[in-house]
């Protein structure tokens, strides 16, 4: 197969579809590969290092979805890719169809076939292409949101760790999945006070037996999140439901029951945030405040460390390149159950029921 692997545009995204590392073992197993160029630069990798794994170095963006049977990347094509897409063509990457009716509606015109990173679930229910940038993006939210707290950047002046005689700062972390243990995990390693909350105990449980004892659990339901949000400093949004736009679990109104230089990082805001008033912020302007609140909303929160971030990625999405690329994506999904609930658009049709609830088709 002839993979291509372009060069992401988004805003200030840095991450490349995959490492040179990846690239050999593709051209390994007689695949041809089509890098874009300067497409690994922003992680550390070379237009050389990707020439001595073996891959062919292009100089358009162009050129690579015209010369590719599977485009491999990080995150959904944008406006200015949606004509370059073909018709038949293999698209891998994140997609987050659910947060944005335009994109749902490019992809359906283009009738390409659109596997999602996010989508693909193993038999226990995780989500394997998901968990590492959840990682990541969990352990960034408190770096973060420490960050924002600072009293120069309008947060309330607070040290997360404290210091002796000062108590330390308290995080409230929505959601004990990835996202949310990492948060949870990165809080309690710089001495913050730790509330995490989720409908799930049997996640409770597991968080209980596992932190410190200065991370607390408690069920999450309307009343106890709009009790803690008084009196906590940073909180996380970490709520994922697959495929699906998150919920709203904190709405505008309760933005007033806020102390001023509050920090919210809502790290769903792939999935249309879990907050009211989120929208999708860059890297390059990051954070904006509403009712004296700060709103921490980066769309691509991993792209801030790339290398990490790529490294990390192609750890886990190879294998499920190998296997599109030697079986073609009928019989790799046939065959590879987790890879067929990635399965989101296909030749011009939705397959993925969360995307039709999403926008009431």
């Amino acid at each position: 197969m002839v993979v291509g692997i372009p060069k992401e545009i988004k805003n200030n995204e840095s991450r490349v579809g995959i490492t040179p590392a990846g690239v050999f073992e593709l051209v390994k197993d007689n695949h041809t590969v089509y890098v874009q160029k300067s497409a690994g630069e922003g992680s550390g990798f070379f237009d050389e290092d990707y020439k001595l794994a073996g891959a062919v170095i292009l100089d358009h963006i162009e050129e690579v979805y015209d010369s590719s049977e599977m485009i491999v990347k990080v995150k959904e094509p944008i406006a200015e890719e949606y004509d370059l897409i073909k018709e038949g063509q293999l698209v891998f990457t994140y997609f987050h169809f659910a947060s944005s009716e335009l994109l749902t509606k490019a992809m359906i015109k283009s009738k390409a076939v659109c596997i999602a990173y996010e989508t693909v679930e193993d038999a226990d229910g995780t989500l394997p292409l998901l968990t590492p940038m959840s990682e990541v993006a969990g352990r960034l939210a408190i770096q973060q949101g420490a960050k924002y707290l600072e009293k120069p950047v309008k947060g309330r002046g607070v040290l997360l760790g404290g210091v002796p005689g000062v108590a330390p700062g308290k995080v409230l972390v929505l959601g004990a999945g990835v996202v949310g243990i990492q948060a949870a995990k990165m809080a309690a390693g710089l001495g913050a006070h730790v509330t995490i909350m989720d409908i799930n105990m049997k996640r409770l449980r597991y968080v209980n037996d596992v932190m410190p004892p200065h991370v607390v659990t408690e069920f999450s339901n309307e009343f106890n999140i709009r009790k803690h949000i008084k009196t906590h400093d940073l909180i996380i949004g970490g709520v994922l439901l697959k495929g699906a736009k998150a919920p709203n679990l904190i709405t505008r109104d309760m933005l007033k029951e806020m102390r001023p230089g509050t920090v919210i990082v809502d790290v769903a805001v792939d999935q249309g945030g879990c907050v009211e008033t989120t929208r999708p912020t860059t890297h390059e302007d990051p954070v904006y405040i509403i009712d004296d609140v700060v709103h921490y909303t980066v769309a691509n929160m991993p792209g801030a460390v790339p290398y990490t971030s790529t490294v990390a990625l192609t750890n886990v999405t190879l294998p499920y390149v190998l296997k599109l690329a030697k079986m073609g994506w009928e019989k790799a999904c046939e065959k590879d159950a987790a890879l067929r609930s990635g399965l989101n658009i296909v030749s011009g049709k939705v397959v993925c029921q969360e995307i039709n609830d999403a926008f009431g088709w």
